[in-house]
């Protein structure tokens, strides 16, 4: 299958190298070429624009930043929707806004073309090893022709409803991923204060009630100040912002969520923005006068 995959990042490198890896033609734009370099290595076909992928593939998939970046690369002036020859189907994998996804569906619709909302989760560790939970929301019968691929990518995948579903999915996730997080670092945090092994914490409280994802795969990575990022905290102070904006909107508060993204906006103000989540340590410490 001919397949257009826009944005090799993080997560999107390693999740179109899997497609690439089952016999399947990419053709690949991001805004940094050298990051894409793996794939064209083994055959991707590089284009210039989102429009020039559009236009030579079947499907196109695209994981970028931010909403702005979704918005540019879907209606821009060289962007996918610009271009006369379309693909069959969208499938937008960022974590963005569902009111976005809305109109993704909604234009694209009017081209003839069927448009899904897929945002993942599992960060770089469930990229690299296809393990990602894959939430969708669009159109039953377009999910179940792009299932396949979907399970070269993740472990989990779902239909959650109608366009946009799958992006309230992913705040539900990201909501839950907030209180983890902060939980996380706190008890390691009293673990040090308390002269205790961290590592040996996590091996026992990693295997009872307390047991996480986060706190067995991020947790030695607090141990080993490892703050390289799986998930960036930028990228994660931009989903908790439309969380709690979606919160707003429909009439209700998320306090606690609130309270992450403001220890979140000050670890990025210590020049912290492009580290990951796990770093959020760090602003425990300087609320502690470590």
């Amino acid at each position: 299958m001919e397949i257009g995959w826009i944005g090799t990042g993080i997560m999107g490198l390693s999740m179109a190298g899997h497609l690439q890896n089952a016999g399947h033609d990419l053709h690949i734009f991001n805004r940094t070429k050298s990051k894409a370099e793996k794939l064209l290595d083994r055959g991707g076909a590089w284009h210039d624009s989102p429009a020039s992928v559009a236009s030579n593939s079947e499907i196109v998939f695209t994981i970028v930043g931010f909403p702005s970046d979704v918005e540019e690369i879907y209606f821009g002036e060289s962007g996918i929707m610009s271009t006369e020859k379309h693909p069959a189907i969208l499938v937008d994998m960022t974590t963005s806004q569902p009111s976005l996804a809305k109109r993704i569906a909604e234009v694209s619709s009017q081209s003839g073309i069927e448009s899904l909302d897929a945002p993942v989760s599992g960060g770089d560790i469930g990229a690299r090893d296809a393990t990602l939970a894959i939430m969708v929301g669009g159109n039953k019968k377009t999910f179940d022709e792009v299932l396949p691929l979907f399970r070269l990518m993740g472990k989990t995948i779902s239909y959650m409803g109608e366009s946009g579903a799958g992006q309230h999915t992913k705040m539900c996730n990201q909501i839950l991923v907030a209180g983890t997080v902060i939980g996380a670092c706190e008890s390691l945090f009293y673990a040090s204060k308390q002269g205790l092994d961290e590592q040996a914490i996590i091996d026992v409280i990693g295997k009872g009630s307390a047991r996480s994802w986060l706190i067995n795969n991020l947790g030695p990575r607090i141990v080993k100040k490892d703050y390289e990022p799986g998930f960036m905290v930028d990228h994660f102070i931009k989903d908790m912002g439309i969380a709690l904006d979606e919160a707003a909107a429909a009439g209700f508060s998320l306090p606690g969520l609130a309270l992450v993204r403001r220890l979140y906006t000050e670890l990025k103000a210590q020049g912290h923005g492009r580290s990951g989540t796990q770093a959020l340590i760090l602003a425990l410490k300087k609320l502690n006068g470590d």
